[in-house]
């Protein structure tokens, strides 16, 4: 399944408003109550929407749960890998493991092959991975924390990715797959904030209900542009496309949260960026 040109540019935009909404979930000052303002926008505008989409086909059902549970539990272990790390060093390790982990996937479970050339893109990719473990300072006694939290981010968006890859093109109507994941994915975490901090979801939501509306709307497009992607193109193209993102997360990491710029988180994000753009033209 090639990717067309217009999917390359709907996926660099998934990747820049990716690594911004991601920003402002790291920036946020409760990560919980924010990010829980930030679905929840995403799962009310779905059900204004899903009056007037179809229904995905009984196929695909299963796919829809197993994402609204993968998505969730990568949603924990993110908000936990950016309680622990920067922003610049969780993100681009967590977004570099996905792409080899997709394509492992995609192989086995819908038959894409990568060609030699995507081969090469996997092993840069794993390369920069590996510098990145590195790049916190050393003897920094909770260095490996994040980066194994990271990676099990990472695992989480493989497995994402390829259920919603395989669900989107069963569902038979991209947009009602699109509408009733988004339906199901901030259902636990409001559930979970009226359960645990019943008094602060009220005065939370009317200090910061722009931003985390406005962010809520990021979180939507930018999945939904890649959800579209998927029922178009190769899982591990448009894994390793969206993945470009890293650069993105670290410079914002950088310039808007005051990050250290180390040269192996540079080098490490240009590894790992070299690697998916040379596994998406491959």
């Amino acid at each position: 399944m090639e990717l067309q040109l217009h999917l390359v540019f709907l996926v660099l935009l998934a990747a820049v408003l990716h690594a911004s909404w991601n920003a402002v979930v790291k920036s946020s000052g409760d990560r919980f109550l924010s990010f829980t303002a930030i679905r929840g926008t995403g799962t009310l505008i779905a059900c204004l929407v899903a009056a007037f989409v179809p229904l995905p086909a009984i196929e695909s059902w299963p796919y829809l749960l197993a994402g609204w549970a993968i998505h969730n539990c990568y949603y924990v272990v993110l908000l936990q890998a950016y309680r622990f790390g920067d922003l610049s060093h969780v993100y681009p390790l967590a977004r570099g493991i996905a792409p080899v982990t997709v394509a492992v996937l995609a192989a086995v479970f819908a038959g894409e092959v990568p060609g030699t050339g995507a081969a090469i893109g996997i092993a840069l990719v794993s390369v920069g991975i590996i510098s990145l473990m590195f790049s916190s300072p050393a003897g920094e006694g909770e260095s490996l924390k994040p980066v194994i939290l990271a990676v099990a981010t990472g695992l989480f968006i493989a497995g994402y990715t390829v259920v919603d890859g395989l669900g989107i093109r069963l569902g038979e109507t991209v947009f009602g797959y699109i509408v009733w994941l988004n339906v199901g994915e901030g259902v636990p975490f409001m559930i979970a904030a009226c359960v645990m901090r019943p008094k602060e979801v009220g005065p939370f939501l009317k200090q910061h209900w722009p931003r985390t509306t406005g962010t809520g709307l990021l979180v939507v497009m930018a999945y939904g542009l890649v959800l579209y992607a998927l029922s178009q193109g190769a899982m591990a193209h448009i894994s390793a496309l969206r993945e470009t993102s890293v650069l993105f997360a670290v410079l914002i990491g950088v310039v808007f949260l005051g990050e250290p710029m180390g040269w192996r988180r540079i080098m490490a994000a240009a590894v790992i960026t070299a690697g998916v753009v040379l596994l998406q033209v491959s």
